[in-house]
């Protein structure tokens, strides 16, 4: 019989929302520079921001918001409640990071597998403490909850068919660095968050 794993205190939980967070708006950040998109709501937010000039923090939390349903439905609403604040935490973090950080060089083939790597860590410290960024990350948590699928590979199916869309509007060698950062991002998922590996209250 498996031990019960203990609970997360608020300290925890709190400083996970903080860094987590951190690492997504510094990949975004990175991702803006380069002209890059990322997977989810945050690259149909990116792809907002490049086209049609709406500020991205406006853009990811009004995406987000229809996604809440799903999470309070089949999620709890702790779960959805953390969610909440994430997404509103990247959102103000990304408007307040470029005022702090600006990167002098920044080569876009590093910014793809940083940056990936960034946000695979990020969302990964999320998911363990019962949160996400919304959008394809519900998504993939409830299908990894109830039918057992990995959620790195149920966002990674997300992920491709938003940034190859992008393809109309987006130079092909930037969607071709987007794909492979989803690429860097899922894997790191995939490895680090499977189904039964960490499983906390």
């Amino acid at each position: 019989m498996t031990p019960a794993s203990p609970r997360h205190t608020a300290l925890e939980n709190l400083q996970a929302l903080l860094i987590g967070t951190l690492l997504v708006a510094l990949a975004l950040a990175m991702f803006k520079q380069s002209g890059l998109l990322s997977g989810g709501t945050a690259g149909l937010a990116l792809l907002a921001h490049y086209i049609g000039g709406l500020p991205f923090s406006l853009a990811f939390f009004v995406l987000n918001l229809p996604f809440y349903w799903l999470a309070w439905k089949y999620m709890g609403r702790t779960f959805t409640f953390r969610t909440f604040v994430a997404v509103f935490l990247v959102s103000v973090e990304s408007d307040l990071l470029p005022r702090w950080l600006s990167f002098a060089t920044l080569d876009p083939r590093l910014a793809a597998v940083l940056g990936g790597a960034l946000l695979g860590n990020g969302f990964l410290i999320l998911f363990r403490h019962r949160a996400s960024l919304g959008g394809a990350g519900i998504l993939a948590l409830v299908l990894q909850e109830r039918l057992n699928w990995r959620a790195g590979h149920v966002q990674m199916a997300v992920d491709a068919a938003i940034v190859a869309a992008a393809l109309v509007t987006v130079p092909w060698p930037r969607v071709a660095l987007s794909i492979l950062s989803a690429v860097v991002l899922n894997f790191v998922l995939a490895t680090n968050h499977r189904p039964g590996r960490y499983v906390v209250q």
